[in-house]
């Protein structure tokens, strides 16, 4: 067995204009403060990183990570969330995604989408450069606006959007394989790929394509109503990244899993500070030892309640707690007979 490594926290809800959130110097030292080991880094975020340097100059990266090195921490992973989110975005939400690209392709949706395949690209070559084998993204979505349908869909029109899904993500697979980098998509409402069966649809598309993996975050599946331990044993060889996020859901006689529009504070559904939710973390540390995830433990600190400083402090306490330094023996060792072939066989009473 392998031991998980840890705590790491990811940065993309961190990084701002205020020290020491403004500069990969100061916010490796702040991290490094509250007790981590490493860090998933934002790729979108230039306050952070240079993508382009990053994905173009090897020097760019050692210098990128001996930094953070320097500093106490590592550099666990890089993500694309916000980029693999405009490989695919229907048109009801053009207006709302527009602003995660960059200036000259907004209003563009064909432009918009083609500067987001490249990012992810570069962000893959960037992984490359760094010596990192795991990226996190999104998968984006087309058939969303239709995961709960009224008047009912029309026959073929989910078929459509997961082959139309495959075809836009098989060349970053491709580079990805070329990197040797796998791509973790983040299992998430809002995405095509939200939950185990959407992502076997993906996957059948892309020839089970071995670069097609999956990051696991519990708190997303807690806000479905779905197995969350189950999951871990169903899709053990393509869980390549961890989020460790907290969540609630306590339904009412008034609402439910979408939680009539209110806001996150006042919905039944919704994410907490690692420790204030319902995830048994116990049970998900202990599967994920047992299958031999020897990945990062990463923070992701949403919370609708607590400051986010307090959440990140609390969770690397939380997550190093957590982490199962596995064993390389068995608990009843000292009671070993001592055996051998023969014994074994008398004790069967084998001639």
């Amino acid at each position: 067995m392998k031991t998980i490594k840890g705590p790491a926290l990811f940065l993309a809800q961190f990084a701002g204009d205020e020290a020491p959130f403004n500069s990969w110097d100061s916010i490796t030292k702040w991290a490094a403060d509250c007790g981590y080991k490493g860090l998933q880094v934002p790729s979108w975020d230039a306050r952070l990183i240079d993508l382009a340097k990053a994905a173009s100059s090897k020097d760019y990266c050692d210098e990128f990570k001996g930094k953070a090195v320097e500093n106490g921490v590592e550099v666990t992973e890089l993500s694309t969330h916000l980029q693999g989110q405009l490989v695919a975005v229907h048109p009801a939400y053009d207006t709302a995604f527009d602003g995660f690209a960059a200036e000259e392709v907004r209003g563009n949706p064909k432009a918009r989408q083609e500067w987001a395949v490249e990012q992810v690209k570069m962000a893959l070559s960037a992984s490359k450069n760094m010596g990192i084998g795991a990226h996190a993204t999104f998968s984006g979505a087309l058939a969303w606006p239709y995961v709960y349908p009224w008047p009912q869909r029309p026959a073929g029109l989910i078929e459509t959007a997961f082959d139309e899904l495959a075809a836009r993500w098989l060349p970053i697979l491709n580079h990805a394989e070329d990197c040797g980098v796998d791509v973790c998509y983040e299992i998430h409402p809002g995405e095509d790929l939200h939950d185990g069966i959407t992502y076997e649809m993906f996957l059948e598309r892309t020839g089970n394509h071995v670069r097609a993996n999956m990051l696991y975050d519990p708190s997303h599946y807690v806000l479905q109503c779905l197995d969350y331990i189950d999951n871990i044993d169903i899709y053990k060889d393509r869980i390549k990244m961890f989020h460790v996020k907290d969540a609630e859901f306590n339904p009412t006689g008034r609402q439910g899993v979408y939680s009539g529009y209110q806001s996150w504070t006042d919905r039944a559904g919704r994410f907490r500070s690692l420790g204030d939710g319902q995830v048994d973390f116990g049970a998900v540390f202990s599967k994920m030892a047992a299958n031999d995830f020897d990945g990062w433990a990463v923070v992701e600190w949403e919370c609708c309640l607590k400051h986010p400083e307090d959440g990140a402090r609390e969770g690397a306490q939380f997550v190093s707690d957590h982490i199962i330094r596995v064993t390389d023996k068995a608990f009843d060792d000292f009671a070993d007979g001592g055996t051998d072939e023969a014994a074994n066989r008398k004790m069967l009473g084998i001639d």
